[in-house]
């Protein structure tokens, strides 16, 4: 391979076949740097000692397929390349064979950054040679064989579940298949495998694990896609615990793969907690956490400013920023109070904290409380009197806002003050385990509850007992739980609802009948008549696992043949129209009109 020579395979006679990735013409001597997907090898042409292939050279150019023959020689020391793992040797070709032609690329391989997306994804199998994109797919493949790796070794048994199901929306729409055989049905492309693995546990398979593909037709962002691909496993009679060890333990594997050592357990916090801290429920643990500052301030003094006394005084500190001009200031604080206005909350940054008349005397306890350094940011938030009542059915819509801000303060200063630079130790990851979700969400709009995991999940047993899934849902607590990295949910998991009698109520209390219950889920609810046992599990998405591991800023970055952020793909040229015969085949019409 062109990235395996060393100076031990001196004098050696060797055959490489690769890419020109570039051509340098010296006249009597010409250099080709020919690449495959191990790297990079200078090839040495010269017209003395080769004129046949010398000849040869002259008319190769860059993406040319070629093979050389020759012999390894070590460059003059003034000539080495430290920047290639090659760099020490070059090849003296004998001979040359041009086994393809390539046209003038929109684009050179050779490039280290290419600025327009929409042309790298056209031209993907061109994009895919670049040394940057060769590297993401080495990373994705270790990964992945670490965790395979991992979970065979404990027991785990790999095995498929079907791509064509039912439809049984969890939450985005499903992707449809019209069936030829049965007219007027359809398949749906699986969202997860998440009713499929629990039948598995009912069928006896104690620990199941896949690697698999999943679809989802729902407005795409830099982190998501059409289709993607998960690490789905669930195990009978386990503690949560027990399932956060196993994630813990393949994780640990799959980023050595990647040469980061990580030193598990990992942080855990529950649900509320995240909210009252960080403001959001995949809190970013590289930031610190929000800071209630309301007992500092007097009660006289809260009258005063015209704060509102239902809701807290937040404070936090964005590190590392240090002094802003007055200019910065002024743009910020503009922003903020643009951001804010129409929820009635004030920004103090650190310079005014120390020159307000009524936050100077305050300014030293409130760093102290806050952490502050030298070089830290520090922001107080004052909700003013008059502040909308949003909190009137969100009680944590405060933290969340203040949450947000500090998230946007953070992203604004990243870049400028490195805050969030890699370093390729394990200190740049922060896991996070996020527990005890709400397990029901309220839509304001429709005014109804929804399940805010998906209709499996079990809830926490004492909010059974006590009535809470009849008499007060918005405080019942779910066995549901998150794994999170810097600010990026991994994955999301549960302790499963096991008895037929517990998830018959919770699809009651999600507004459907028992009928429309059995239409939808029947088969699964008989299975559960034959001696479920309990059981859990989980799904990460693995292509965000390697997204954070390539330091990749999305998700395209690290799948293959990905779509753009209007679900198409490009290369392809897909989605199309299909003939009218396909159409008659299936029993569609398609209805033009908007």
């Amino acid at each position: 391979m062109c990235g395996d020579l060393r100076p031990l395979q001196e004098g050696e006679q060797v055959v490489l076949m690769g890419w020109v990735n570039r051509r340098r013409d010296h006249g009597s001597l010409i250099f080709l740097d020919l690449r495959d997907r191990s790297g990079i090898t200078q090839v040495v042409l010269d017209k003395e000692l080769s004129p046949e292939a010398h000849a040869k050279a002259e008319s190769a150019r860059p993406e040319y397929v070629v093979a050389c023959t020759g012999t390894v020689r070590l460059r003059d020391a003034s000539l080495i390349n430290p920047k290639m793992d090659t760099g020490a040797i070059e090849i003296v070709a004998s001979e040359i064979l041009l086994l393809n032609d390539a046209k003038t690329p929109p684009f050179s391989p050779a490039e280290d950054a290419i600025g327009n997306e929409e042309v790298r994804l056209k031209y993907r199998y061109l994009d895919l040679r670049r040394v940057e994109m060769q590297k993401n797919f080495r990373i994705r493949h270790e990964v992945a064989r670490a965790i395979r790796n991992y979970l065979s070794d404990n027991g785990f048994l790999e095995i498929e579940t079907p791509f064509m199901t039912r439809s049984t929306p969890e939450g985005a729409r499903d992707y449809l298949v019209p069936s030829r055989v049965h007219a007027g049905h359809f398949y749906a492309l699986p969202q997860s495998p998440q009713i499929f693995k629990q039948i598995l546990m009912v069928s006896g398979f104690d620990k199941y694990f896949q690697i698999a593909r999943c679809f989802r037709d729902e407005d795409l962002r830099a982190d998501r896609q059409p289709e993607f691909t998960q690490i789905d496993l669930e195990m009978t009679f386990p503690q949560q615990g027990l399932i956060f060890k196993t994630v813990e333990g393949f994780l640990k594997a799959a980023f050595k793969a990647a040469g980061i050592e990580l030193e598990p357990p990992f942080v855990q916090m529950t649900y509320d907690d995240a909210i009252r801290k960080y403001g959001i429920d995949k809190p970013d643990m590289r930031l610190p956490a929000m800071v209630e500052l309301t007992e500092t301030l007097t009660p006289e003094l809260r009258e005063k400013l015209r704060i509102e006394p239902a809701l807290p005084v937040l404070g936090f500190i964005i590190p590392s920023v240090g002094a802003l001009s007055g200019t910065e200031r002024k743009k910020l604080l503009s922003e903020v109070r643009a951001g804010f206005g129409d929820c009635g909350l004030d920004l103090l940054d650190t310079e005014r904290l120390k020159t307000s008349p009524d936050f100077a005397p305050l300014a030293g306890t409130i760093a102290e409380l806050l952490a502050v350094g030298a070089e830290d940011l520090s922001v107080v938030v004052t909700p003013k009197l008059g502040t909308p009542p949003m909190w009137n059915y969100d009680p944590q819509w405060i933290y969340k806002r203040v949450g947000q801000l500090r998230l946007d303060l953070a992203k604004k200063y990243a870049d400028k003050h490195g805050l969030f630079t890699q370093t390729g130790t394990a200190a740049d990851y922060k896991f996070l385990w996020v527990t005890d979700f709400p397990m029901y969400e309220w839509d304001e709009e429709k005014k109804v509850w929804n399940a805010a995991h998906h209709p499996f999940t079990s809830p926490h047993e004492e909010d059974i007992k006590t009535g809470k899934l009849v008499n007060d849902k918005g405080a019942v607590r779910a066995l549901a739980y998150d794994i999170v990295l810097n600010g990026t949910e991994l994955g999301s998991g549960s302790i499963r609802i096991h008895r037929k009698d517990v998830q018959a109520e919770i699809f009651r209390s999600l507004g459907m009948s028992d009928e429309e219950a059995k239409e939808r889920f029947g088969f699964f609810l008989d299975a559960l008549e034959y001696g479920t046992p309990p059981h859990g599990g989980i799904a990460l998405g693995l292509d965000r696992i390697v997204m954070i591991l390539a330091g990749a800023s999305s998700l395209r970055e690290v799948i293959a043949f990905p779509k753009t952020a209007k679900a198409i793909d490009l290369m392809v040229d897909a989605p199309t129209p299909v003939s009218d015969i396909q159409l008659r085949d299936l029993h569609l019409k398609v209805n033009t009109r908007t």
